[in-house]
Formats: C-alpha cells, sequence, structure tokens
C-alpha cells in the first residue's frame, strides 16, 4: 500500500518536514540556528534623510534658458550648490558659486566670463 515509503513518505513534503524553509521557527530550528543564524532579523542600518546632503546642481548649457538676459549671476541666492559643464554656453557670464567642475570653468572662460567659487 504505501511501497515501502511509510504512512506519509509518499505525499507531498510530509517526510522532510515541509517544503524549502517551511519549519525555521519551529521543528527546524536548530539547522536554522547552526546552518543560518544571520537568516532572519534586521541587517544594516540605513541613515536618516536629514543627514544626507544633496548638491543642487545646474549644467551651463541651462543658464542661457534659467537667467536670459542677466550676466552677473550668483548661483549661490539662486539655491544651487554647484555648476557642471554639460551642455553649451553662448554668453560670456560672471558666475559666483560655492564648487564648479573645471569643464564649466573652462567653458564660461572661452567666452570671457568668469567663475568666482565662494566659500
Amino acid at each position: 500500500m504505501t511501497h515501502g515509503k511509510g504512512k506519509k513518505g509518499g505525499r507531498g513534503s510530509g517526510l522532510r518536514g515541509g517544503r524549502g524553509n517551511a519549519g525555521l521557527h519551529k521543528h527546524k530550528i536548530m539547522h536554522m540556528i547552526k546552518y543560518m543564524p544571520d537568516h532572519f532579523g534586521v541587517h544594516g542600518f540605513k541613515r536618516d534623510p536629514s543627514l544626507v546632503k544633496r548638491d543642487k546642481i545646474i549644467n551651463v548649457g541651462q543658464l542661457d534658458d534659467r537667467f536670459h538676459g542677466k550676466k552677473d549671476i550668483d548661483l549661490t541666492k539662486e539655491g544651487f550648490d554647484k555648476l557642471l559643464g554639460g551642455g553649451i554656453v553662448e554668453h560670456g557670464y560672471i558666475i559666483t558659486v560655492k564648487a564648479a567642475s573645471q569643464k564649466a570653468i573652462d567653458k564660461i572662460a572661452e567666452h570671457g566670463g568668469e567663475v568666482k567659487i565662494k566659500e
């Protein structure tokens, strides 16, 4: 009747105590403690968003669209932290900013402008 498999051995996953990780907090607890001690629980940490500082950036290609007609631009007062060199510069600007990439400084200088780094 059971063909040598015992009473429940041939039905589902009865003989091995369930499929996969079934019973890790019950009948397979010693296996979990010995072979998978870090399986459950919280690992690592996530910093509070108020502690993470992200610089607000602007590319030199966006200066014409955003500050049309202005030649002297103070990006720190406008809320930007860093000037990057993406895009095409069409005018010479005098820009004051906290930080700028070398590519941005070179592009502004090619058109007769100047980048002042403000501390």
